[in-house]
């Protein structure tokens, strides 16, 4: 069984930062990609960013420059530093990873994390 848990969520002020966390924990034999997505109400849920095993990221045009995602391969944890908030960056964030258990890779989603950025 593998959990994915998102913790950092909150309101901030417009111009504020978070750091969202996200721990894989369970049967783990390699993470592949990791990622978080949004989504605000009314709306499709959005690739946020994303981070290859090799550090390779990429983002959404939206967040370039504001947000940075990272990940500490001995913590099984990826992170999410967002800075510059946006009142348009209020949305749940969500964590994804492709993780090998035993033999094939399965896709997980973690429960969200509430980020609100208002004054």
């Amino acid at each position: 069984q593998v959990q994915l848990v998102e913790s950092g969520g909150g309101l901030v002020q417009p111009g504020g930062s978070l750091r969202l966390s996200c721990a894989a924990s369970g049967r783990i034999r390699s993470i592949n990609a990791m990622a978080w997505y949004r989504q605000a109400p009314g709306k499709q849920r959005e690739m946020v960013a994303s981070i290859t095993s090799s550090s390779i990221t990429n983002y959404a045009d939206s967040v370039k420059g504001r947000f940075g995602i990272s990940r500490d391969n001995a913590k099984n944890t990826v992170y999410l530093q967002m800075n510059s908030l946006k009142p348009e960056d209020t949305a749940v964030y969500y964590c994804n990873a492709d993780i090998q258990s035993r033999i094939l890779v399965h896709n997980y989603w973690g429960q969200g994390t509430q980020v609100t950025v208002s004054s």
